[in-house]
């Protein structure tokens, strides 16, 4: 970037902005190009100079969703050094930077979960983008996880109170995926809050959303999370039986994929055509001529049907006899009279 622009960045000096455009109308437009950049609204972000940022938001929106080299956009960066204000601002602007992945995949919620600072955003970050919560880390990692794994349990919480109560606002993806969904080792978020033995946020989690939880699922050492629990706390213990909770041991293999979507009948359901011949071979002698006297019956019905259909005997034709079928006609009145009364 010119060493004029970014000298105008960081003193927030929107005239010479104007300026250094007016005698390079192209200026933005060569920044805009490189994929990775530190842009002029990246500094403005760290600095805080909120009317500077917004007059690149307007004069270049899409400066708005690049990484500089560390990996962060600016709605990161103001977040890392504090700028609250520049952030609800952007945000004002622009609702789905809330989604903008920045390194390792860490989106502004993620980023605030994970620092635990700030952590009044999420309510804000959620009203103006309720699907956000569905965004996962390079780790295949929710917010849920992530708060969990950094024991955030404040953010925790909020989240599962947020599920349970707003769950119509979600737009891609329902409470029950979100609740249930598997980060890269395959442990759900009741995989890890076992795992830490806390006996509180267990009830807690539980009581508000038992009834969205596949409490079976397996990671891919193929554990649920009963199998994780410490067998000295009898008050999880009981609280997870309680939800229908077991071994993994007594449950079907699934495949591992992370995404519970993806899930496959066990390997030893087998199909296989039926073989008929087998069948027949396996008929005993007895029963196959009970087969063969039922089926003679059937052929002499059918053949006795066949003879009443092609000759009739009707009076109105002296003894004559309408013929259906092929075949000469004379032959068929002869036949026919041999087997008839004569006239008188």
């Amino acid at each position: 970037m010119d060493e004029r622009m970014k000298q105008v960045a960081e003193n927030g000096d929107i005239t010479a902005l104007h300026q250094l455009i007016g005698e390079d109308v192209n200026l933005l437009d060569r920044v805009d190009q490189v994929p990775r950049v530190q842009t002029p609204l990246h500094i403005a972000a760290s600095t805080g100079h909120i009317q500077f940022a917004m007059e690149m938001m307007g004069l270049k929106p899409s400066f708005a969703r690049k990484l500089n080299l560390d990996g962060f956009s600016p709605i990161h960066l103001a977040l890392q050094y504090g700028h609250i204000e520049l952030v609800r601002r952007l945000l004002q602007l622009d609702e789905d930077l809330v989604r903008v992945k920045g390194r390792e995949w860490l989106t502004p919620l993620h980023y605030v979960v994970e620092s635990g600072e700030h952590l009044y955003l999420l309510e804000e970050f959620l009203l103006v983008c309720p699907d956000s919560i569905t965004d996962v880390t390079v780790r295949n990692e929710t917010a849920l996880h992530i708060a969990l794994k950094n024991e955030k349990l404040e953010a925790f919480k909020f989240f599962v109170g947020w599920l349970a109560n707003n769950s119509s606002k979600i737009a891609k993806f329902n409470q029950r995926r979100v609740l249930n969904w598997k980060e890269n080792e395959g442990n759900t978020v009741l995989h890890i809050l076992v795992s830490k033995n806390q006996t509180d946020d267990v009830r807690h989690f539980l009581s508000w959303c038992k009834e969205f939880l596949d409490v079976n699922l397996k990671n891919l050492e193929d554990k649920t999370a009963w199998d994780i629990l410490r067998e000295d706390n009898r008050e999880i213990r009981d609280m997870l039986s309680h939800a229908g909770a077991k071994p993994g041991s007594s449950l079907y293999t699934f495949n591992r994929y992370p995404n519970p979507k993806y899930q496959r009948l066990p390997s030893t359901v087998a199909f296989r055509p039926r073989d008929f011949r087998s069948e027949i071979r396996e008929i005993t002698v007895e029963g196959r001529n009970m087969f063969l006297v039922e089926f003679g019956k059937i052929m002499s019905k059918i053949k006795r049907r066949k003879w009443h259909s092609s000759v009739e005997d009707d009076d109105d034709h002296g003894g004559f006899v309408i013929v259906s079928g092929s075949g000469s006609t004379s032959s068929r009145k002869k036949e026919s009279l041999q087997r008839t009364v004569s006239l008188k």
